[in-house]
Formats: C-alpha cells, structure tokens, sequence
C-alpha cells in the first residue's frame, strides 16, 4: 500500500500562546476537514501510513518526528533555511 502524503494545515496547543508547549493535535483539509492527536500523527509516521507536509511560500516541507532529550516525541518540519516554527505558526484548528 502506498503511504498517503497529507498535508497538515493548522494546529492544536495545549496552551496557544506560549511557543514552548507542545502540539496535542494536527489537521487540515482532504475530502473532509479532519483532526488527530499529535500521537496518532507520529504512529502514522512511523507506521510509514501516512507522510504529513506543510506548505510555506509555495514549498512543501516534510514533519518528521523527533525525541525531545527527555525521551519525548514530537512532531516537527524537517530543516527547510527558512522558518524554523513552520508546525507552530500554523492557525488553530476548529
């Protein structure tokens, strides 16, 4: 089966106005408006189910998941020269 590429189009934060805390949720648009948890977003990943991307400028950037040093993953953009909170900078989801 082929992995499916979708694209993540706004955010949920356990407390939108400090950059510090984390993503509990992702979302966007396909055929209908859809929202997981950031730990569904990283079992999708890592299933090689499902390739989550940005669009910034014009220009797809890949998520990736990371490991914080405590052990904690996350969801964050692969290395684009650019903004480096391009997961963060995306609005809220409803």
């Amino acid at each position: 089966m082929a992995v499916q590429q979708v694209q993540i189009k706004c955010i949920n934060k356990s407390d939108r106005m400090n950059a510090w805390e984390r993503i509990t949720h992702v979302g966007g648009f396909t055929d209908r408006q859809w929202k997981i948890t950031q730990e569904q977003a990283i079992k999708h990943i890592e299933a090689s189910e499902w390739q989550f991307y940005v669009t910034v400028g014009g220009k797809s950037i890949w998520v990736i998941v990371a490991e914080s040093r405590f052990g904690n993953k996350y969801l964050k953009t692969q290395a684009d020269n650019g903004e480096a909170n391009n997961l963060l900078s995306l609005p809220e989801c409803p």
